[in-house]
Parts: C-alpha cells; sequence; structure tokens
C-alpha cells in the first residue's frame, strides 16, 4: 500500500466532498425542483463527508425539506 500524505489525504477528501455535493445538488433538484436548491448554500458550508453521505442517501426517502433539514442539524 503506497504511502499518503497528508496533503494528498485533504485533497482526496476535497475531491469527495465535492462529487457528493454535485450529487445532493443534483437530487434536491430532481426530488424538489427549484425549492431544493434553495438549501444548497447551508448544505455547503458542511465539511464533514459522512454528514453528506447521510444527506445523499436520505433524499431518496424524506417527503419534505425540513425532514432533511432534520439530517444535518
Amino acid at each position: 500500500m503506497p504511502y499518503i500524505t497528508s496533503v494528498e489525504r485533504r485533497g482526496i477528501q476535497k475531491g469527495i466532498r465535492e462529487g457528493l455535493l454535485e450529487a445532493i445538488e443534483m437530487g434536491l433538484e430532481l426530488k424538489f425542483g427549484s425549492e431544493g436548491l434553495t438549501m444548497l448554500p447551508e448544505i455547503s458550508q458542511i465539511q464533514d463527508v459522512e454528514i453528506l453521505r447521510a444527506i445523499l442517501t436520505s433524499i431518496k426517502t424524506v417527503n419534505t425539506l425540513e425532514e432533511l433539514r432534520r439530517i444535518y442539524q
């Protein structure tokens, strides 16, 4: 297993985070339309990749934006 520097690790995490944010944006738009995109600025402030994964997964099952907001607040 090759050694990964802390700089490389941060870069990998940044890439994962950006990918998750793009997927969340698409999911919000598909499920809730333009109203869903209003949540993107607050979700974009989240740095924790695991919380972003939970948000992405939850988009499938929640019925309202308020239910989704409860996931990360």
